[in-house]
């Protein structure tokens, strides 16, 4: 049951994470279709992980107290665990968000240069707003990670 917990359910999440990219038409990229998968797949891994709690222990109050705290450290995950992962998803997720707006602007930016030269500098303000989602991703795992 363990090993299943550990390996084969991050597979699934993971396969539905990517559920969204596999979807397109002949004619390239449906918008309708792709919403509809990304829902899914959100509903998806949202079910998972309300169906299976993972490191939470259901120990009843009288339970709980006779045990002593190294003990109910080790049984779940502790505060600190959470603002690591928090932490994580704020730098992956701020990256990739980093990484989809640049690749946009940056293409645009160029194409504006190469026929003004005169809008260079309103060009690096759009490019640079997109980078500053990752440093404003990084802040927040800083102030996770370092929170007392």
């Amino acid at each position: 049951m363990s090993i299943a917990l550990i390996f084969i359910l991050p597979l699934i999440v993971t396969a539905l994470l990517f559920v969204p990219f596999m979807v397109k038409s002949k004619k390239g990229l449906n918008v309708k279709k792709a919403i509809v998968a990304n829902l899914c797949a959100f509903f998806a891994v949202l079910s998972l992980c309300i169906a299976v709690p993972m490191g939470v222990s259901a120990a009843d109050e009288e339970t709980a107290s006779a045990t002593s705290t190294s003990e109910a450290a080790d049984s779940g995950l502790s505060d600190k665990a959470f603002a690591y992962i928090g932490a994580a998803l704020a730098v992956g997720l701020g990256s990739l968000g980093c990484g989809i707006a640049v690749g946009k602007a940056a293409p645009a930016a160029i194409g504006a240069v190469s026929e003004d030269p005169s809008s260079f500098s309103k060009s690096l303000i759009f490019v640079a707003l997109g980078e500053g989602v990752a440093i404003y991703g990084l802040l927040i795992a800083f102030l996770l990670i370092f929170q007392s």
